[in-house]
């Protein structure tokens, strides 16, 4: 198997890795509740996919009674 005859720069190998970035996710709006979710996937605010419910979400209320 060949072998480099010198050492590649720190430079060099960065430059090849300038390429690699992270990219932002794409958003999508729920047609439901209007609020930005990622596409393809069901809403975790309302529950539904393409119209149609599949998730049935817990609502939580804020007027619990504290134990003593």
């Amino acid at each position: 198997m060949p072998l480099p005859k010198r050492q590649h720069s720190r430079q060099r190998g960065r430059k090849r890795r300038t390429h690699y970035k992270a990219t932002l996710q794409s958003l999508a709006v729920c047609p439901q509740c209007k609020k930005a979710i990622k596409s393809h996937r069901v809403c975790p605010f309302c529950g539904y996919y393409k119209g149609k419910p599949i998730v049935e979400i817990a609502v939580e209320t804020g007027s619990e009674e504290k134990k003593q």
